[in-house]
């Protein structure tokens, strides 16, 4: 069963753009550029959305890549970027360019992200000796030696 999250926004500039949502089913919420970007090859670039938001606590927003734009080659060098729930700063969306050419131009309003809003349970953690560690077939092993590559 899905549960309803409220999630208040502000707009830190009149053109920004409210988070939307691309289908009744889509998981994540689209983010817009508020204004144009270049997005240079190798370089980080922080893109601003004008959105600074109140995720209720309990609860984080996952800021990810539009597979569209993935596909031409931004990526986000973070690969997911974290928003916690007591963070009241403007949303931005850190970008890299890895596509064609020498970078990619974003104009004011267009789509550059998704947010989702995740569940963050309660977490401690407890040392204990290797030998509590549960037992997996995997066990130790490093990338690859699960045997599927």
């Amino acid at each position: 069963m899905r549960q309803n999250v409220e999630v208040l926004f502000a707009k830190l500039e009149p053109d920004a753009a409210a988070p939307t949502q691309g289908s009744k089913s889509a998981a994540g919420w689209d983010l817009r550029a508020l204004e144009d970007t270049v997005v240079m090859k190798g370089a980080s670039t922080k893109i601003r959305t004008g959105l600074a938001v109140a995720i209720p606590e309990g609860w984080e927003g996952q800021i990810r890549s539009r597979s569209s734009l993935g596909a031409k080659g931004m990526i986000m060098p973070n690969g997911v970027g974290t928003i916690d729930s007591d963070y009241r700063g403007e949303l931005m969306v850190l970008a890299t360019w890895i596509g064609e050419g020498d970078s990619i131009n974003l104009s004011k309003g267009e789509r550059i992200a998704q947010m989702l809003i995740a569940p963050v349970p309660n977490t401690t953690y407890r040392e204990v000796g290797i030998a509590d560690l549960s037992k997996t077939e995997r066990g130790k092993g490093g990338f690859g030696s699960s045997g599927k590559f």
